[in-house]
């Protein structure tokens, strides 16, 4: 029989894995939250649903071509910004390989049957970046 007066009592490193525990539920729920954020507030290269526009970058007025056909879409636009060129290739090179694009070369990528490619130009500070994206 227990006795209302007593209570039981659990070691300390149990409590402390306890509260471990359940501090990190809480950073992962979070962390979640904030992925998941991410995801709804990402942009995208106009045309595009699956190639993300790097921040610093933006389209340009004129410059947007867009064909859904048959053998695939074609796209192409042009974008510029105040952004260095390692920036660029540092961003697409990590951030196209998470959405399933595989790097062949420098510039260019593949998935599903597309081709992605990256035309840099001007210098630091001041670049335009063209996508061109085609059956392939």
């Amino acid at each position: 029989m227990i006795y209302p007066s007593r209570r039981c009592r659990l070691p300390t490193m149990v409590k402390l894995r306890h509260g471990a525990l359940s501090l990190a539920l809480a950073a992962l729920i979070l962390n979640l939250g904030n992925s998941a954020k991410a995801v709804e507030s990402a942009v995208y290269v106009p045309g595009t649903e699956d190639v993300p526009l790097m921040p610093g970058l933006a389209p340009a007025p004129d410059g947007m071509l867009v064909f859904d056909q048959p053998q695939g879409r074609i796209v192409e636009v042009t974008t510029s910004g105040p952004v260095r060129r390692r920036d660029v290739l540092s961003f697409y090179r990590e951030s196209l390989p998470e959405l399933g694009w595989a790097a062949h070369g420098k510039h260019d990528f593949e998935r599903a049957g597309e081709r992605l490619s990256l035309d840099i130009a001007g210098r630091d500070g001041h670049l335009t970046v063209a996508f061109s994206l085609i059956p392939g």
